[in-house]
């Protein structure tokens, strides 16, 4: 904000490569340093606000909200199929009025579609996700896997769309959670009796920014291999995939007004379906222990997933 009188420079204008004060003009550089004091000459030392570092890579922007000296852009996570070629995003956001710990529960747990999502990705109850085993394997250090393969079943509605195919298919998904605040769904799905590398898969990306204790913003992408120069399709999926969130958001927005009631004041019944959740939960507040024993830790997340299609069992 303006060292002047507090307004933001959001709500001003960029000039050049400057941003200008809407209130009383000041500008200021990249730096921070103040370049322009309108109706005088000297600029005083104290007119500068904070600057942070920030680049552009994989179609989003990344800043360093920390020690600028400390700032690599090494630390960015591989996730290329955002932008790239072979590949067709769709892109949304949600302002979700909830901690972003419980989005990552909600994105780690692979047994509430059936429930939650059924007009959307979710089996029915007599094919509901739950039914199907998961195997949780931590990659490496923040980084936490959980893959379910579900063979032979009836395709929900979002998959029978992008398929074009309403008989029987093979799914797999995996969700995985990249500490604190990064997240991504990777599924495929075919029709019986085809071969796995031809399917049709999409990586789901979750981006979560904390804004307050209790209020996330959500930023989300579902990149594509198939039928790229589809914009029809594009848009269906941004709109299912809009409806899914929001179907979360709904529940998540519940779990934080309980929270803020109760506390921990009532006690919680663990689940086979939150063994994802739980560990991500461990590997977040391992990181955030050494962060607070050893200032000069920087943690540096491994590669998220590649585009290989997993070792599945299903034929």
């Amino acid at each position: 904000m303006c060292p002047h009188r507090l307004m933001p420079l959001s709500a001003g204008v960029r000039v050049g490569d400057e941003l200008q004060c809407g209130y009383h003009g000041m500008r200021f550089a990249i730096s921070g340093a103040c370049t322009l004091a309108p109706g005088q000459t000297h600029i005083p030392p104290t007119a500068c606000v904070r600057s942070f570092p920030l680049v552009e890579r994989h179609g989003l922007l990344w800043i360093w909200m920390g020690n600028r000296e400390r700032a690599d852009v090494d630390l960015i996570p591989d996730i290329h199929w955002n932008d790239h070629p072979e590949w067709t995003p769709s892109r949304g956001y949600h302002h979700v009025k909830a901690d972003f710990r419980l989005t990552v529960d909600n994105l780690m747990d692979l047994g509430h579609e059936s429930w939650v999502h059924l007009r959307t990705i979710g089996q029915d109850e007599e094919e509901c996700i739950p039914n199907y085993p998961l195997k949780v394997n931590v990659l490496g250090e923040g980084l936490i896997r959980a893959l379910r393969q579900m063979p032979n079943i009836e395709p929900p509605p979002f998959f029978a769309m992008v398929l074009d195919h309403y008989g029987r298919i093979n799914r797999w998904q995996t969700a995985v959670s990249l500490a604190p605040s990064i997240c991504m769904t990777d599924f495929g799905v075919y029709p019986v009796g085809t071969s796995p590398d031809d399917a049709y898969r999409s990586h789901v990306l979750h981006l979560l920014t904390p804004e307050t204790e209790s209020t996330t913003h959500y930023f989300w992408s579902v990149a594509r291999n198939r039928r790229l120069e589809d914009d029809d399709l594009t848009q269906e999926i941004g709109k299912a995939i809009t409806q899914t969130f929001d179907e979360d958001a709904v529940v998540l927005e519940i779990q934080q007004t309980q929270l803020e009631k109760y506390g921990g004041s009532v006690p919680r019944v663990a689940m086979k379906v939150d063994e994802a959740p739980i560990r991500a939960r461990r590997l977040l507040e391992a990181l955030v222990k050494r962060e607070n024993e050893d200032p000069e830790f920087v943690y540096r997340p491994p590669l998220m997933i590649d585009d290989s299609t997993p070792e599945l069992e299903m034929i």
